[in-house]
């Protein structure tokens, strides 16, 4: 895992972030690389729901819902705001 990798949770909202790693169960990985989620995809974190879960990212062009466990186990990179 490289130093500036963190979890999806933790980046801003409308921030686009490449996914780093993927931490979650062994078990629920089939799921996340079914619906598109793997490691080097960028995602867009949308929102929140009212009472912080699930978590709305954007991701292939398409909005995914994810139980916050599992996005605060996906440790992703933070594009680079350009000049």
């Amino acid at each position: 895992m490289a130093a500036d990798a963190q979890p999806l949770t933790s980046v801003s909202l409308g921030s686009i972030a490449t996914v780093a790693e993927i931490k979650v169960p062994a078990a629920a990985r089939p799921r996340l690389m079914e619906m598109g989620l793997l490691v080097g995809t960028q995602v867009e974190l949308v929102r929140f729901a009212p009472m912080g879960d699930p978590v709305e990212i954007k991701v292939r062009g398409y909005n995914l819902t994810l139980r916050r466990q599992e996005a605060e186990q996906i440790l992703v990179r933070p594009r680079e705001a350009k000049p």
